[in-house]
């Protein structure tokens, strides 16, 4: 942000200020999306920053995840905003181990990612000015050949799927200017923003019917709601409705990409004032805003497609966790096992019922949650379908849903 312009000097002089009276000098940066106290404190992204930067010839929405385990609830809602991901990896000795063997979060964060609808990964090896490292060919490419593996196993096609980068995020390496030969002359390729500025974005479903799943809200002068525009066009005045609440409102103000606008388009992230809200308290994250011609569907029992990631115990029918699907954070039970999936993912027809699965397998399932939330099956509309299990901290499953109901 600071490298392409978008920051000045004097509000970084003022971050560089607030870091160095907490002796921390080297946490300006960081100082930029990290606002609130408790994350200059402890050091640590909790929630999910949104900042804004541009560069040559795109506009870009920062969504800074956390990377501790604590806040994956929050790094899920970042990554199902996101067109790309920027995976940042530490090259220095030991440190890029720790994230990426057992029980690190890197591995959590790939497969979390993928499953969120992140197409697309900017695979940024950091860190490579340390004494550990110095621009070392063989470290860089170590850490790509323990990763690409797994990215491959994660759905990733680290060819054509990922961008590897060597930088050094601290000193501006590679970030804005290509490195230079007397820096690192084994590596040839394009700066940070340069790939970034160069990349295709998804397409954007413009024909399709307005969806936005609220992220967030809060009351100034009036009910502002905040989300990324999945699909359809949102345009001041237009008439509104908020699902499963069924709440009636109108659009009486957008902010796109931090200035005022007069409509919304696909890829956007907003913030909306809407009109004719009378309880904002009702309105929670997960909620969808919906043209009222178009509701979203809404249910409290889907059939679903799940492949069981970790778990030390097996599952059966009555079995409760935590669901994550868009921007929807819910309890939810799985009811009743239907059918075992082969590794196609097909179901398995069997006389005998299915009395439980444990780690690897693959099953359709019914799952219940206690109260209505928006969703869509996969076929339809993968961003609403597709979905994660968490349970005591760590992610058990992923899955699709296959119909609602």
């Amino acid at each position: 942000m600071w490298l392409s312009g978008n920051i000045d000097d004097r509000t970084l002089q003022k971050y560089a200020d607030d870091a160095k009276a907490q002796n921390r000098e080297s946490w300006k940066f960081a100082y930029a999306m990290d606002t609130n106290e408790e994350e200059r404190a402890k050091g640590k992204t909790v929630e999910v920053g949104r900042s804004f930067f541009a560069t040559e010839n795109k506009r870009f929405t920062v969504l800074d995840a956390p990377g501790h385990k604590n806040f994956v609830p929050h790094m899920i809602g970042g990554a199902s905003q996101a067109d790309i991901g920027v995976l940042v990896i530490a090259a220095r000795k030991g440190e890029f181990e720790t994230g990426f063997e057992k029980g690190g979060q890197t591995r959590e964060h790939i497969t979390l990612a993928k499953t969120a609808g992140v197409k697309q990964l900017v695979v940024v090896i950091n860190k490579m000015d340390d004494k550990t490292v110095e621009w070392s060919q063989d470290r860089y490419d170590e850490c790509v050949s323990k990763l690409s593996p797994f990215m491959k196993e994660s759905g990733f096609r680290p060819k054509k799927d990922c961008y590897w980068l060597p930088v050094s995020a601290l000193s501006g390496a590679n970030i804005a200017e290509p490195l230079t030969d007397d820096v690192c002359p084994w590596f040839s390729g394009k700066s940070l923003l340069q790939t970034l500025d160069e990349m295709e974005p998804p397409e954007r479903l413009l024909n399709c019917a307005a969806r936005l799943p609220i992220m967030d809200k809060y009351n100034d002068m009036g009910t502002v709601v905040m989300g990324k525009l999945q699909s359809g066009v949102i345009n001041k005045g237009d008439k509104c409705i908020i699902c499963p609440i069924q709440m009636e409102c109108s659009v009486i103000e957008i902010d796109r990409h931090g200035a005022k606008s007069s409509s919304a388009e696909p890829g956007d992230n907003v913030k909306l004032k809407l009109g004719g809200v009378d309880d904002w308290e009702q309105i929670e994250s997960g909620f969808m805003l919906c043209h009222r011609a178009t509701p979203m569907p809404f249910t409290t029992t889907f059939v679903a497609q799940v492949k069981i990631h970790e778990s030390k115990s097996i599952i059966c029918p009555g079995f409760s966790c935590v669901l994550h699907i868009h921007s929807v954070v819910e309890d939810v039970t799985i009811t009743k096992l239907l059918a075992m999936a082969d590794k196609s993912g097909k179901p398995i027809k069997s006389k005998k019922a299915v009395k439980f699965v444990r780690q690897g397998d693959m099953v359709y399932a019914r799952l219940t949650v206690p109260r209505a939330i928006c969703v869509e099956t996969f076929k339809d509309f993968e961003q609403f379908g597709r979905f994660m299990l968490r349970d005591e901290g760590k992610t058990i499953g992923m899955g699709v849903i296959k119909s609602l109901g």
